[in-house]
């Protein structure tokens, strides 16, 4: 049931003043050129805070702390955060989501007694599904896990793991078949990225920042109680941690993008350009492109808490998020001139929306990649929603009219 206008009022007055006491003064200044350990300690530090307050999950089911809140509540807590500038909490962005939603939809009873406690007091996952041979094309991963008794041998690699360097639990799809179709020899496993075996190596991007790694895995045992789900359905699986990506996090992204249109157009009256009518005119054009994003996040997670969702319906909104942010930090980029090109300097944690807009633009195409890629998704929508042929494999073979 939705609440009443004065309850939605009630509640938001309340999250915005929590925010207004909670947010940490210039951390945008404190994490620029910053060295990792800082920007850890922030992001410990809030997540401590939004935590305790019930912030962090209120799109857990009802019973844990904060949970059980309705779509609008939801969404009305992404908004004001989204406005007050709050830190993302990257660190722990695949533990409150993707863990937790794949935990709660295939997870035992037992592994989730286990888990979500420990993800609420401040556990941190990260993602082991890409591989170099293997990023859009999940179902080509080669990482082996090799049933020997109660426990699984993993051997392979992993790589583009944000934040590995500093997690506890890794969620691991790795092959245990290679005799049948791809994505029938996949099994998915909860890994211990401190057992015996197992290497971190961070990676350095050209904004100077090492937000992502590479794992590797040498004979790692990983017991058979750590599986989720049954042994060769890790696809499936793997489909419920995407699809947490896909629903909620483009809803607080799409809404950080709208919270961010003010900076943008503050620097367009910096530089003197607010009567440039071409510029009103792009700017224009991306608003209303941001309140089309927003749309369509909220509309895709209302579609799949009700069930209705669709073959392609979270890819339209990826793709439509990814090539908006594009504009968005391209636009910023325009308007900086010559002089923006020349900026230096990184921000740890960064969104795509800083108003350093070189960084911004480098950073957009993150979201053209991550989580599949945009021609992934035009396949998707092709071939799922349009019903178009499927691209053959020996396609330069086609004879062409």
């Amino acid at each position: 049931m939705e609440q009443s206008d004065d309850a939605t009022g009630a509640l938001r007055r309340e999250v915005s003043a929590w925010l207004r006491d909670n947010v940490p003064g210039a951390w945008r200044e404190s994490m620029t050129g910053t060295a990792q350990e800082s920007f850890v300690e922030l992001q410990r530090g809030w997540f401590q805070k939004l935590s305790a307050a019930g912030y962090a999950t209120p799109h857990w089911p009802e019973g844990w702390l904060g949970g059980g809140r309705s779509l609008a509540q939801q969404k009305l807590i992404f908004e004001e955060v989204a406005r007050a500038d709050a830190p993302r909490l990257i660190l722990y962005f695949v533990a409150l989501y993707h863990a937790a939603c794949t935990l709660l939809e295939c997870g035992s009873a037992e592994q989730q007694a286990r888990y979500l406690p420990a993800i609420q007091d401040g556990q941190i996952w990260c993602q082991g599904f890409s591989e170099p041979n293997a990023g859009s094309d999940l179902a080509a991963l080669r990482t082996r896990a090799e049933r020997r008794g109660d426990v699984y041998i993993v051997n392979g690699q992993k790589t583009w793991s944000t934040m590995a360097q500093y997690a506890d639990r890794c969620l691991l799809l790795a092959r245990n078949d290679r005799s049948g179709p791809p994505q029938a020899g996949l099994t998915y496993l909860l890994l211990d990225m401190h057992a015996p075996g197992v290497t971190v190596r961070p990676i350095s991007q050209i904004t100077g920042d090492d937000e992502f790694a590479e794992i590797f895995f040498d004979d790692v045992e990983v017991p058979v109680t750590e599986r989720v789900g049954e042994e060769g359905a890790g696809w499936a699986v793997a489909q419920a941690t995407l699809a947490s990506e896909r629903g909620l996090t483009l809803v607080e992204l799409s809404q950080r993008m709208r919270s961010a249109l003010p900076r943008l157009a503050d620097a367009i009256n910096a530089a003197g350009r607010g009567d440039d009518s071409a510029l009103q005119d792009d700017f224009g054009n991306l608003l209303a492109r941001v309140d089309a994003t927003c749309a369509l996040a909220d509309r895709y997670l209302h579609k799949r808490i009700t069930g209705e969702e669709g073959p392609g319906d979270a890819s339209i909104v990826k793709l439509f998020y990814s090539r908006t942010l594009r504009e968005f930090t391209l636009l910023g980029r325009r308007v900086g001139g010559f002089t923006a090109q020349c900026e230096r300097g990184f921000m740890r944690g960064a969104t795509q929306e800083t108003g350093n807009w070189p960084l911004d633009f480098m950073n957009s195409y993150n979201w053209s990649i991550a989580g599949g890629s945009d021609e992934v998704q035009r396949n998707i929508i092709a071939e799922r929603m349009l019903g178009m042929q499927r691209e053959p494999k020996d396609w330069h073979t086609v004879e062409r009219i």
